[in-house]
């Protein structure tokens, strides 16, 4: 099988080293070692990681995105910019809505440096925000009830005319999902 580059975007305070994000490149390195696989360490400020996607990218597209939380929202929008297949782990919908109760100095235990949620940045988030994705989109959501950060149900309105996947619990970091990427490297058509 020929080569391809797929690109990883994690969530809202996470990094290229969460857990979903190490299985990820664990699966790949095992598996589909032909791959290339881009685990960008995005900043979090919303067009700064936009930017960072595009240093990461340097000018190619990608043939797949796994996204999740905030990372799924960007990917929706770069699968719908590039045509291709994404699939999203428990996506955030309007994160310029949930992000604005959420204002503050936090601490990233994993990159081991503070940054700021900024009222500023909500407007960044909702400029954003992208068209909802047709019946004609390649996008794949998986979505657990649990999910304690995230409503699944606006998920579900939102990706309507997507593949839509839900399991009854888990929580936000999508459990079982190292039992799932099989089935997210069927749907990119990677194997």
């Amino acid at each position: 099988m020929t080569a391809k580059l797929v690109l990883y975007l994690h969530g809202f305070a996470s990094s290229s080293q969460s857990e979903k994000a190490l299985l990820t490149a664990d699966y790949f390195r095992q598996y589909l070692p032909q791959h290339q696989l881009l685990l960008p360490d995005l900043p979090y400020t919303p067009f700064e990681a936009v930017a960072a996607i595009d240093e990461a990218l340097q000018g190619r597209i990608p043939d797949a995105i796994i996204g999740s939380s905030l990372g799924g929202f960007l990917a929706t929008r770069l699968a719908e910019k590039f045509q291709c297949k994404a699939v999203l782990i428990n996506p955030a919908v309007q994160p310029h809505l949930l992000l604005q109760n959420h204002l503050g100095r936090y601490f990233h235990p994993v990159l081991q440096r503070h940054y700021e949620v900024s009222a500023e940045h909500l407007p960044q988030l909702a400029a954003l925000v992208p068209q909802k994705p047709s019946a004609e989109s390649s996008i794949k959501v998986l979505l657990q009830t649990g999910d304690e950060v995230l409503d699944y149900r606006e998920a579900l309105d939102f990706y309507q005319y997507c593949q839509l996947d839900v399991q009854e619990g888990g929580d936000h970091s999508y459990q079982g999902y190292a039992n799932r990427l099989p089935d997210i490297v069927k749907f990119c058509q990677l194997a």
